[in-house]
Parts: structure tokens; C-alpha cells; sequence
């Protein structure tokens, strides 16, 4: 014998439901974020100074390329040269 267990109503969260939702896919954006700027932070620090050099940056310059992903770095240019 077999038993079947249905569910009755609607599987699709309500609106208000989606309301509560919304901070929490905000903040997760915000984790996502901050953790692909660690990651390219990290993946900088472990090229070598002629590497970056071909990328246009410089060593101290990591921070600002990582944390202002939409700039290109060939823009960006230090003072100390």
C-alpha cells in the first residue's frame, strides 16, 4: 500500500514574502561582492612586480583597482613613479 501526501494551496511565495526577502538578497549581493574584491585583491598580490607592471598597475595601486572594478587600471596612475 502506497500513501500519497499532496500539499493544497499555492507553492509560489506571496508578495509579502518576497518583501522579506529583499533585504536579505541585498546584504547577499553585498557579501558577493566584497568577496570577489578579496579575491582579485589576492590574485594581484600574488603577481610579480613585472606582471603588474604589464597590467599597468603598481603594487601599491592593488587596493584601488580591486575596490574600483569598473575603472581600467591603465588609467590609474601613482604619483610616485
Amino acid at each position: 500500500m502506497s500513501t500519497i501526501i499532496s500539499r493544497t494551496g499555492s507553492t509560489q511565495p506571496t508578495a509579502s514574502a518576497w518583501r522579506l526577502f529583499r533585504p536579505l538578497r541585498k546584504y547577499l549581493r553585498a557579501f558577493q561582492d566584497w568577496r570577489e574584491r578579496d579575491q582579485l585583491r589576492a590574485d594581484l598580490s600574488g603577481l610579480n612586480d613585472r606582471d603588474l607592471q604589464d597590467l599597468g598597475i603598481t603594487r601599491g595601486e592593488i587596493d584601488y583597482v580591486a575596490s574600483h572594478r569598473s575603472i581600467d587600471p591603465r588609467g590609474v596612475r601613482s604619483t610616485a613613479r
